[in-house]
């Protein structure tokens, strides 16, 4: 696996680089996807946040679903930083209803903390974005007037902006896997 692509896939940090080298990145991505075993997946997935960030964008970029309650439990424990952005985004290319209850559980158990920032923007828009492509409305209880978004930690990010960010990842990750 190339060195340090966790830094690439951060933030979703590739979305900035220039489109020729977007394009390369892309394609060794999906390559890695299609060509990772379940058990060498299992092995990131046991690891630090950076070998857990990566793996869970394999699963995603690939949509192996049978991963589905293992990046539940570990989005829902948020034992280390950033790997929940790879859950979420995990999830968002899963589309299905397990996926969104499973963004719905998180969103439940850490936005009610104001001083809590983990991942709640990036379970936010992928749940926005699995709204949009399930035509469900889960999003819409947290993000009411006296909701639990407006008394999160995360309150001042545009639920709009986030939802189009995982978008835009998973339109990538549609182009690549194709």
């Amino acid at each position: 696996m190339p060195r340090q692509r966790y830094l690439k896939l951060l933030h979703g940090n590739f979305l900035a680089m220039p489109e020729r080298e977007r394009f390369r990145f892309g394609h060794e991505l999906s390559a890695s996807a299609r060509q990772i075993s379940d058990q060498e997946l299992s092995l990131l997935l046991d690891g630090e946040w950076r070998s857990r960030l990566t793996g869970a964008w394999l699963i995603g970029i690939d949509r192996r679903t049978q991963f589905h309650s293992r990046l539940h439990t570990m989005l829902l424990d948020s034992e280390l930083v950033y790997s929940g952005q790879g859950y979420c985004f995990a999830f968002a290319r899963f589309a299905n209803e397990s996926a969104a209850a499973s963004l719905v559980a998180y969103l439940d158990r850490y936005l009610p903390d104001p001083t809590c920032y983990y991942n709640q923007d990036w379970a936010m828009g992928a749940l926005l974005h699995l709204d949009d492509r399930l035509r469900t409305d889960h999003a819409a209880r947290f993000l009411a007037p006296d909701g639990l978004w407006a008394r999160s930690a995360v309150r001042d990010q545009d639920p709009a902006t986030l939802k189009e960010k995982i978008d835009r990842l998973c339109a990538f990750a549609e182009t690549i896997a194709s």
